[in-house]
């Protein structure tokens, strides 16, 4: 539990992290935080108008992102969740750009891998999802890769990450309709 406050009292302060997911490592922070994606985005090497996932252990802690979901589309993202499906989803008018991109839809998922599900659970928030590596490069797997690629600029946490082999498919959450996969 203390473990979690002290990850959750970095990313409030606009820290970065790097923890296992289906798989890869992925790079993450606050995604309130303007300050904190801006940084991850330059460390990645990312431009903006792409747009990043977010990931979550509910719909709770997406709900501010996204239009309003009735329980059976709630179940839907569960169930794709486990299947390592991320979806893009149209969002309120208040979801920020920095997350969106040049999109009016963002992509999320709930994640069913059990690090990055109980990491969200435990720091009560849903977390930026990116691949950790620099863009168009290889997607890191271990922890000791993402130390050496980042070192202190990021808070790695050590954990296994899943045995996929790709990373999650991207569906367009209107018609299905396959935008990375």
């Amino acid at each position: 539990m203390t473990r979690y406050r002290s990850i959750a009292a970095h990313l409030k302060r606009g820290g970065l992290i790097a923890y296992p997911t289906e798989s890869c490592y992925g790079l993450g922070c606050d995604p309130a935080n303007r300050t904190a994606v801006l940084r991850l985005l330059k460390l990645k090497q990312r431009p903006q108008r792409k747009g990043l996932i977010l990931i979550a252990s509910d719909y709770q802690q997406l709900k501010r992102y996204l239009q309003p979901l009735d329980s059976v589309q709630q179940q839907r993202l569960r169930e794709a969740g486990a299947q390592a499906i991320t979806y893009l989803m149209p969002t309120r008018a208040a979801a920020p750009r920095w997350l969106r991109g040049a999109h009016d839809t963002l992509a999320v998922r709930l994640t069913a891998h059990p690090f990055a599900r109980g990491l969200c659970r435990g720091v009560h928030s849903a977390l930026v999802s990116t691949s950790a590596n620099r863009s168009g490069q290889q997607s890191i797997r271990t922890y000791a890769e993402c130390q050496r690629q980042f070192g202190k600029k990021v808070w790695v946490l050590p954990g296994l990450v899943g045995k996929r082999k790709q990373p999650s498919r991207i569906l367009a959450w209107a018609d299905g309709r396959i935008v990375r996969g």
